[in-house]
């Protein structure tokens, strides 16, 4: 690995000078903060440039780089970024674009390029992804569910007796998006990449079709209690008392610790959908600083890192989903890659848009406010969402 990583920096090396590169990043894991000093450190190594990184908690970067980058005192390379702050940075002035140091474009996932590219320019190179999925015990669900009457009978099968079929948090807006995605839903009208703000489709027929129907799974079907939070589903699943929940790569460390016997796959078209399930993808990628000095060997760096070998290192020190097709097969005897893999290739890349600040608390209100009683006023509660959303984007 070290050595592919010297060979490659020495082929792309040619500035006259070495480089001194600073690196901010959130990780905190001990693997990936090893993985990124092992990697910077065989750049260096082979370049001659020097290294230098700095942990910055990842909801204090943007505003850090917003507020220090035309002072000369941002970092030249954010180590990474998720694509719902780019929108921000890219009004701010203070990122530049990443589009020549894309290696091959047709290894990379369809959603990740779309997430990282806003107004035509890819503003960060995609390095991972997540999205939600469903995960199911085999022991109670022996095949994953193909279609939504199969889904509705496992977990009806499972459900009693201490135990539960299905479980997910209904008022959170983010891990349901992808029903509201199947019957027509959206946040902001793609016109062929373009993100229209001010068409927002989270009001309109398929938005009241999917929130009846996160409604029913709760009040008709009784599949999940009401006060359900994303916790408690998930400690039922560990516990070995629930059979599928919807969820992300983030609790799939402790579902392993459990030794449960787990499936991952994505949630059946729902019932009367004209389009499949398709969740929110959550893409992080490496930024440049629009005002760094060493743009070059800048972009080296993360051209070494983002490489289909680099993902597959990465993954093995901590898991993240890579963006990279060859590095998803490299890992396909890995569940958890294969899984949510397939997820995030059906899914809708989460907008990257400063107007989506907009949104998350009106339409986290309506959701949680149409899944509180057996028969609330959908089209109501969501205009409301509606007229909310315009004003804070006004």
């Amino acid at each position: 690995m070290k050595k592919l990583i010297v060979l490659m920096s020495l082929a792309l090396a040619g500035s006259a000078g070495a480089a001194s590169l600073t690196v901010w990043s959130h990780f905190t894991n001990a693997d990936e903060v090893a993985w990124l000093r092992a990697q910077s450190d065989a750049f260096a190594q082979a370049t001659g440039n020097k290294v230098t990184i700095v942990g910055v908690p990842l909801d204090q970067m943007a505003d850090r780089m917003i507020q220090n980058a035309a002072k000369g005192q941002g970092p030249d390379l954010i180590v990474s970024l998720p694509q719902d702050r780019l929108g921000q940075l890219s009004a701010a002035g203070v990122v530049a674009p990443m589009d020549r140091y894309v290696w091959r474009a047709s290894d990379l996932d369809r959603s990740v390029t779309q997430a990282m590219t806003l107004k035509g320019k890819l503003l960060a190179l995609p390095m991972f992804a997540e999205s939600v999925a469903l995960i199911y015990n085999k022991k109670l669900v022996p095949k994953a569910p193909t279609t939504w009457n199969e889904f509705l009978s496992a977990a009806r099968q499972n459900t009693g007796n201490g135990r539960f079929g299905f479980l997910t948090d209904l008022s959170n807006a983010y891990i349901n998006y992808g029903v509201f995605s199947a019957y027509g839903g959206y946040i902001f009208k793609n016109n062929g990449g373009t993100l229209d703000v001010k068409n927002v489709g989270l009001s309109n027929a398929g938005a009241v079709r999917a929130v009846s129907l996160l409604n029913d799974l709760r009040y008709k079907d009784k599949l999940v209690p009401e006060g359900m939070t994303a916790d408690a589903a998930k400690s039922a699943f560990v516990d070995g008392r629930l059979a599928m929940l919807v969820t992300g790569p983030w609790d799939m460390g402790d579902i392993k610790k459990a030794g449960i016997d787990y499936g991952i796959t994505t949630l059946p078209t729902p019932s009367g959908a004209p389009g499949r399930w398709s969740p929110l993808v959550g893409v992080q990628g490496i930024v440049m600083n629009a005002y760094s000095k060493d743009k070059a060997a800048a972009g080296r760096l993360a051209q070494a890192l983002v490489t289909s070998t680099a993902q597959v290192s990465f993954n093995r020190a901590g898991g993240r989903i890579p963006v990279s097709l060859k590095a998803r097969e490299q890992l396909k005897a890995d569940p958890v890659v294969t899984g949510f893999s397939k997820a995030i290739s059906v899914g809708t890349p989460m907008p990257n848009v400063p107007e989506m600040g907009a949104v998350w608390g009106p339409w986290t209100t309506a959701v949680t406010q149409s899944t509180q009683t057996p028969t609330p006023n959908y089209a109501s509660i969501l205009t409301n969402a509606l007229m909310e959303i315009r004003k804070n984007i006004k």
